[in-house]
């Protein structure tokens, strides 16, 4: 059974940071294809950064630069470094695999609030 963890969220001033965690079972972490997501109220679910088995990352437009995803397969965890924050930033953050798992296997995510 898939369990994904995520924790390291909060409330911070614009231009902040913060270390998101997510701690991952039930998959064959080394060659998983890892992923961070994020979700805010009315919006639809979207990915934020990625990182292949051998550590190729990729993000989109909006956070590159400012995020930064890494991995530890020793420690089956993901993290994603997310410096000068934004008030959009503003949503709940889920980690799964790339891409995701069944429907069902999301994680409670982790809350990030940015005030202006």
């Amino acid at each position: 059974q898939v369990q994904l963890v995520e924790s390291g969220g909060g409330l911070v001033q614009a231009g902040g940071s913060l270390g998101l965690s997510c701690a991952a079972s039930g998959i064959i972490f080394r060659i998983a294809a890892m992923g961070w997501y994020r979700q805010a109220p009315g919006k639809q679910r979207e990915l934020v950064a990625a990182i292949t088995r051998g550590g190729s990352t990729r993000y989109p437009d909006s956070v590159k630069g400012r995020f930064t995803i890494s991995r530890d397969n020793a420690k089956n965890t993901v993290y994603l470094q997310v410096n000068s924050l934004k008030p959009e930033d503003t949503a709940v953050y889920y980690c799964n695999t790339d891409p995701p798992l069944s429907p069902n296997s999301w994680g409670q995510g982790t809350q990030v609030t940015v005030s202006s």
